[in-house]
């Protein structure tokens, strides 16, 4: 998978992160030249995605970031993309712009819910309304694009040669007993991150499903 963001301050950085933390692969597309860092904090970032994916932009040199190159530059980020989750959005969020020209161009539009009274969460909520595929986990986005995700022919255990330390860790204690993935956090050592994206590779290479209530448990046990 490909995760595709602007690279700006929040979900886009954190979206990127995530991606290069499980050795992902993500593409930036930016609001403004190549040669300019925008925001500032984040030229380490781009440097990172330009190893592991890449950093474009359609716009020329010298040209800066305002409110008229973030709307253009969305319509990139949701055409290069299969599905489009928004995790957070105010009522006139540039989110809502991407989700609607994800629509636009057929792709599926995700959106997370919040709670009620959060301003940051009126946009998803309007989303859902208009259609939009409610988000809670990993799973309701996989199971859209199933179809790209076919079953692993290899055979369980040559499988679990190929896991690194914190899968295997993760794996043993799940073959054990059921756990919610708070109780995974505290008898793993894991930090909450890296718990998360243990259990996201565990669940992509089908050795953990997760059932309701955020509960793990082996595959076949």
């Amino acid at each position: 998978m490909t995760i595709v963001s602007g690279g700006a301050r929040g979900i886009d950085s954190s979206a990127h992160y995530g991606a290069l933390y499980a050795k992902g692969r993500t593409l930036c597309v930016l609001g403004n030249g190549i040669n300019l860092i925008y925001p500032p904090e984040n030229r380490e970032l781009f440097d990172q995605i330009a190893e592991n994916g890449a950093v474009l932009t359609q716009f020329p040199f010298n040209r800066p970031a305002d409110r008229q190159s973030f709307p253009i530059r969305n319509r990139i980020v949701a055409g290069m993309t299969l599905g489009t989750i928004v995790v957070e959005a105010n009522a006139k969020s540039g989110a809502l712009i991407t989700a609607n020209m994800a629509n636009d161009y057929g792709r599926q539009v995700f959106a997370v819910p919040g709670p009620i009274h959060s301003p940051r969460s009126k946009g998803c909520h309007k989303l859902i309304k208009n259609g939009a595929t409610l988000c809670e986990s990993m799973e309701d986005v996989l199971s859209e694009f199933e179809y790209l995700f076919p079953p692993s022919s290899k055979p369980l255990e040559l499988a679990i040669t190929d896991l690194n330390d914190s899968e295997r860790q993760v794996l043993e204690l799940v073959q054990a007993e059921d756990l919610h993935i708070d109780d995974l956090v505290r008898t793993s050592g894991l930090s909450v991150a890296e718990a998360s994206v243990t259990l996201l590779q565990l669940e992509m290479k089908r050795f953990i499903p997760q059932q309701p209530g955020h509960i793990y448990s082996a595959a076949g046990k």
